[in-house]
């Protein structure tokens, strides 16, 4: 069944429904309403990752779009009602999937949008993904987002600097800003591990959801934790790094540029143990 229809065929065995979806606000997108969201670019978005039909870090991704709803629209849904698209959305599909949720204001781009228009809400959903196994390599990138804690959309630099960084060799590129501290790197957060203490670069980032999970689980489990900048001389000093988004609570890195950095199973056990300490919940 095509997965542009939103049409979720039954399964007889579990009761589930087993293909995927695109919803506008709740039901089926039709090509008409998809059209002129095709090239939009003033949009903002979470992605997650369902498994049996639930979410960890739903308060967060809640968090997120309330806050960048305000920040673009001046106005953001109510989360119950974000929270039944979800559920409209992953009651269409297999129990694992992955799940992005795009906010956008129908006024449009390039416009003064009129404060009483509602944002409306587009949702797809796809097959689970764990991301690469890693260990990476990342190439080091000047660049700044725009908005950085804005998860928007119409990111060209992300997918260039990446291809641009794997036609040099790496895996993937990290970002540096004008001040030659580390920030992010093209869809990860990035996390450093000094023997003892997970350090998070101190920069304008994008506050991710796994990051936010990670941190308060690391806090029960009684881990240090450091918020502190974080540049290329630094990297020799340190015991491991990782990225990390809603693939994946951590990914070992490497080399990041020209330095290599050590194993660090402890560092990575420790993420996955603090992942794994989140509960799962239905939206």
């Amino acid at each position: 069944m095509s997965t542009d229809s939103g049409f979720a065929p039954n399964n007889e065995t579990t009761g589930r429904a087993t293909s995927f979806v695109v919803h506008h606000d709740g039901r089926a997108a039709s090509a008409d309403e998809l059209a002129p969201l095709a090239f939009a670019g003033y949009a903002h978005f979470t992605a997650m990752q369902i498994r049996g039909g639930r979410v960890r870090g739903l308060d967060l991704h809640l968090e997120r779009l309330r806050r960048a709803s305000l920040e673009l629209y001046g106005r953001a849904l109510p989360d119950e009602r974000i929270r039944s698209l979800l559920r409209t959305a992953i009651d269409a599909g297999p129990p694992d999937l992955s799940l992005v949720a795009t906010v956008y204001s129908p006024a449009g781009e390039f416009t003064v949008a009129d404060s009483g228009v509602e944002p409306e809400v587009l949702i797809r959903t796809g097959p689970p993904a764990n991301g690469p196994a890693g260990p990476l390599a990342l190439a080091v990138v000047e660049y700044e987002r725009v908005l950085p804690t804005v998860k928007h959309v119409g990111e060209v630099a992300k997918t260039y600097y990446l291809r641009q960084a794997v036609a040099e060799g790496f895996d993937d590129a990290a970002f540096i800003d004008r001040r030659g501290r580390f920030s992010e790197a093209s869809i990860w957060n990035l996390a450093f591990w000094d023997g003892t203490t997970v350090v998070w670069p101190e920069a304008e980032i994008l506050g991710g959801t796994t990051m936010g999970i990670l941190r308060r689980q690391l806090d029960h489990l009684g881990v240090p934790q450091q918020v502190r900048e974080v540049r290329p001389a630094d990297l020799p000093a340190l015991s491991g790094a990782v990225v990390m988004n809603s693939w994946n609570p951590g990914i070992a890195v490497h080399r990041i540029g020209s330095v290599d950095l050590p194993d660090a199973p402890t560092f990575l056990e420790l993420l996955h143990r603090a992942y794994g300490a989140e509960a799962l919940t239905t939206p």
